[in-house]
């Protein structure tokens, strides 16, 4: 298994050892980019904040430690964070 299977169905900033979905919260897809595959907890977040996106810390991104990548969620799909790029 490679990395990126390895990263599938696993929740952003979750602990390696206990990185799957829980029961009761609800998660959106980020699709792209570094971070491609994993599920975001967007629980009790305020749809105006999400809308507006997400920058979420990774040290895989184009900025490596301290980066940060934007995921946006999709008009038509909301359960669909994609990838607008890469910041320091």
């Amino acid at each position: 298994m490679d990395e990126t299977e390895f990263m599938r169905g696993r929740v952003y900033g979750a602990d390696h050892e206990d990185a799957a979905p829980r029961p009761g919260r609800a998660y959106a897809e980020l699709v792209g980019g570094p971070l491609d595959g994993l599920l975001l907890d967007i629980t009790g977040r305020p749809e105006s904040e999400l809308r507006a996106g997400v920058p979420l810390r990774t040290e895989i991104g184009r900025y490596g430690t301290g980066g940060r990548a934007l995921y946006t969620p999709r008009p038509e799909d909301g359960r669909r964070f994609d990838w607008h790029g890469d910041s320091p």
